[in-house]
């Protein structure tokens, strides 16, 4: 019995379990590993960082060079204007709260707000409204008669929409003008002014660049004409070459067949 219950069997036991603890707590082989990686982590992030900073120059160099090759074989587009802008002129419809759509912004907000004056005056009294429109360049083939027909087609697709509606185009780089109208328009302007209008007003100061002038002095030739003035005249005889007189048949062709159309609806 005293062998048995005797506690010193029992002691080994415990002194084996708390002897080693203490190599336990002695400092592991690992941790002189770590300092190993950091330096290792180091070297290597140094002889990376070398590649890397060449491989950016590298990058900055190339994309300098192609942004020079862009600007020296690819035209630049000034502000406000974009290819097909002539298409988007047609899909927007009318203005609402002006008479001019100016998608070459050439035109001043004096032009405009002078345009507006006179053509809301007009449009009150007799009831006729003329829109100006500018574009920078036609990328269609259509000349400017032929893209004002399709402008007043499109925005006023009746006659009852179009009949008192006058729509004057202006292309600023081909220096040309247009003027089309439902055949009220074309009788109250009469086709004298119309076409004195299209070959002294547009295309002579058109190539002047003075397009203000060239618009405004349009819209005074036109609205004394329907209101029974005297002409206030353009610039004189002068003409612009690639801009003959005779270009104003094309509208007289559209007045024309509108007019057949008209009588046929009616």
């Amino acid at each position: 019995m005293e062998t048995i219950l005797s506690p010193p069997s029992f002691c080994p036991l415990f002194n084996v379990k708390t002897s080693p603890s203490k190599p336990l707590h002695s400092p592991p082989v690992q941790l002189r590993t770590k300092p190993i990686s950091c330096s290792l982590k180091k070297q290597t992030s140094q002889s990376i960082s070398v590649p890397k900073t060449w491989f950016s120059h590298l990058q900055h160099g190339l994309a300098a060079i192609a942004v020079s090759l862009a600007l020296n074989f690819c035209p630049v587009m000034p502000s406000g204007s974009a290819f097909g802008s002539e298409f988007d002129v047609l899909n927007e419809g009318p203005p609402k709260e002006s008479y001019v759509v100016d998608d070459a912004g050439v035109l001043s907000r004096v032009t405009k707000s002078d345009l507006k004056r006179l053509l809301t005056d007009l449009e009150s009294r007799k009831n006729f409204r003329i829109n100006f429109i500018t574009v920078r360049k036609l990328t269609s083939k259509a000349d400017a008669f032929e893209y004002a027909d399709q402008v007043l087609e499109r925005w006023y697709p009746t006659i009852e929409e179009g009949n008192n509606k006058g729509i004057v185009v202006l292309i600023t780089s081909q220096k040309e003008g247009a003027i089309t109208g439902g055949p009220a328009f074309v009788q109250a302007v009469g086709d004298t002014v119309l076409d004195a209008t299209v070959s002294e007003n547009l295309p002579v100061l058109a190539t002047e660049e003075k397009y203000n002038e060239a618009v405004f002095s349009t819209a005074n030739r036109l609205v004394a004409a329907i209101d029974g003035l005297p002409d206030p005249g353009g610039q004189g005889s002068r003409t612009t070459k690639g801009s003959p007189t005779s270009r104003p048949g094309k509208r007289q062709k559209r007045s024309a067949a509108s007019s057949l159309l008209w009588l046929g609806v009616c």
